[in-house]
């Protein structure tokens, strides 16, 4: 874990019965901070009071609930927010703007913020060097399993730490993030430097996965440098290994979000390859991920590459139809823009049952690559959503 951070996670009672949904993170010094949120103009109180207090480059905590969105709440919402904030900050004998705020759950109603309040002497109680595990708990909503991911790196006989936490597994079509993310690392870093890599990291990662085509109102992405370590980010070596360590990392957790989708049985990486430009090739990928004619395919198991290659035609790319090939793992369906038989799709078919596959489309045009990673849209997705709020 990483030095100088504690983490917990509770049941505040914000949610039924008695699960965990009020979770903290805790340095033990100001931390450098940097971080991105949702692009949808509707912007939860948590996120607007975040945006605003980050610009300082520093904090001291964060705190976090799921099961209440704060969306959608009026004046009050903010208010709520920042009582939140500065319970806290009260806790930890420092002002409130050096805490920020997430929450996540159903939007438009009122955060029962006296229980949050009430919940903070249990939160500081359960703080530990071990307490992420609680935290990624406290702060799912539909997601099956926590997630989180710890790895240590050596440099020059040094090492430094790096920790993420990310929930999500509905509302997933980041626009920036996933829905919840947090980072947390003993390297010492400036917020600009943090905000550069964290914003690479995050468009190679989190702007790159869907479950269901849907921006979320509450999308953040945090990343706190306490400097614990000893390594600065000024050295270009240990800036290197810690940029490649975070989007590792990031991939990982995007990658974890889709797996543990809401109704998700399959996740499936679209990659695109022979691209002409970096942009061609984000749109291609993004436009056949997101594509519910192809991820309905998928929970069918069936190898429809008429799908596919009609979302690559509406991707907004000047494409040669009659070089196009599409192939599930390393079976290749799809040669010149012809099919290559029932013999290759019956080999494409056993790769479509399988829980994890790529979908690797050759467009000959160039040589640059992309991948979004997707799922398949399965009618326990819409169970699932029907009865949200119930």
């Amino acid at each position: 874990m990483c030095q100088g951070f504690q983490a917990a996670g509770i049941s505040a009672g914000i949610k039924k019965n008695n699960v965990k949904d009020l979770g903290l993170i805790v340095s033990d010094a100001p931390v450098a901070v940097a971080g991105v949120f949702t692009k949808n103009q509707i912007k939860a109180a948590p996120v607007l009071l975040d945006m605003e207090r980050i610009q300082s480059g520093t904090c001291r905590a964060v705190i976090v609930n799921s099961g209440n969105a704060n969306c959608c709440t009026g004046e009050q919402g903010m208010k709520d927010a920042i009582r939140m904030a500065k319970a806290v900050a009260e806790k930890l004998g420092v002002s409130g703007e050096m805490v920020l705020v997430s929450s996540t759950g159903v939007i438009g109603q009122s955060l029962p913020v006296e229980k949050i309040e009430s919940g903070i002497p249990q939160l500081f109680d359960a703080l530990s060097l071990d307490g992420f595990s609680d935290f990624a708990e406290s702060i799912m909503t539909t997601d099956t399993k926590p997630k989180k991911l710890s790895r240590t790196v050596e440099v020059a006989g040094k090492s430094f730490s790096i920790t993420g936490v990310a929930k999500g597994a509905g509302m997933i079509r980041p626009d920036m993030a996933t829905m919840l993310s947090y980072v947390c690392t003993d390297v010492e870093a400036d917020s600009s430097t943090l905000m550069e890599l964290l914003t690479d990291a995050v468009n190679l990662s989190f702007n790159r996965i869907t479950i269901d085509g849907d921006t979320s109102t509450n999308d953040t992405v945090l990343i706190l440098a306490n400097g614990k370590s000893g390594l600065s980010l000024n050295d270009v070596a240990v800036k290197d290994a810690f940029k490649n360590a975070l989007e590792a990392m990031l991939i990982e957790l995007a990658r974890m979000v889709v797996k543990d989708g809401e109704g998700v049985t399959k996740l499936v990486e679209i990659k695109i390859i022979g691209a002409a430009s970096d942009d061609d090739a984000a749109k291609m990928a993004d436009t056949v991920a997101h594509s519910n004619l192809v991820k309905t395919a998928f929970f069918g198991e069936d190898t429809n590459w008429g799908r596919i290659i009609g979302a690559l035609g509406r991707s907004g790319v000047s494409l040669n139809p009659d070089t196009i090939d599409i192939s599930f793992n390393d079976i290749m369906l799809v040669k010149n823009g012809l099919w290559c038989g029932a013999e290759a799709e019956a080999k494409a078919t056993k790769v479509m049952k399988l829980p994890e596959f790529a979908v690797v489309i050759d467009v000959h045009l160039g040589d640059i690559q992309a991948s979004c990673w997707t799922c398949d849209f399965s009618i326990d997705y819409v169970k699932i959503n029907a009865d949200y709020r119930s």
